[in-house]
Parts: C-alpha cells; sequence; structure tokens
C-alpha cells in the first residue's frame, strides 16, 4: 500500500467522527437550511484526536476496497457502541448529540 493511500484511513476516519458528532443536515419546505460552511457544524482541528492508530493488514487473497472509505463506514457504529458500553444506553440517531445521549439515558432508566 503506498504511503498517500495508508494516510487516508486517518483522515477518513475523523471525517467519520465529525459526522457521528456534529454533522446533520436540516431541511424545512424550501430544503435545505445551511447553505454555507461558516453555519454547518464539524469537527475542527483542536478536537480530533491527537493519534490514531492504524493497522494495515494484507490480504492478498482479497480484492482492494479502498484506502479509508471503509474506515468511514464503521465510525459511527463504533462510537455508539462505545456509548452503549460505558453508558448502557443505545444512541441510534445521529449525530450523537448532547442532547440525544442524554434522552437514550433517560429511556435506559425509565
Amino acid at each position: 500500500m503506498s504511503p498517500a493511500a495508508s494516510a487516508a484511513g486517518p483522515r477518513i476516519m475523523v471525517n467519520g467522527v465529525s459526522r457521528a458528532l456534529k454533522e446533520e443536515v436540516r431541511f424545512d419546505r424550501s430544503g435545505g437550511t445551511r447553505v454555507d460552511w461558516h453555519t454547518y457544524p464539524v469537527l475542527m482541528a483542536p478536537e480530533a484526536p491527537d493519534a490514531i492508530e492504524i493497522v494495515l493488514i494484507n490480504h492478498r487473497d482479497l480484492p482492494p476496497y479502498g484506502a479509508g472509505e471503509p474506515a468511514s463506514v464503521a465510525t459511527a457504529p463504533a462510537i455508539a457502541n462505545a456509548i452503549f458500553d460505558a453508558t448502557g444506553a443505545r444512541v441510534r440517531t445521529v449525530p450523537f448529540t448532547p442532547e440525544r445521549v442524554k434522552a437514550a439515558l433517560a429511556r435506559r432508566t425509565s
């Protein structure tokens, strides 16, 4: 795997964290309510992990599936499972905002 391809994984994972924790497209009758990048919430550099450990597994018997895209698919479910493991509450709607986590906690205890 080329260095450029292996470097894509952490960037895509951070993008997946952003989608899982912050990003949400909202609509009203006229369309999307956020029409610029200034009002669209994304994970900022200071919020990103300092390091991401990547383990590349060489499966020569399987076809290539992409350099970073597979990590993006699994990020939100991994975070949802971490929330469940820590709290016993299932959060099933992204982004996993504090309000949604609190609501899941309330459902768990009721």
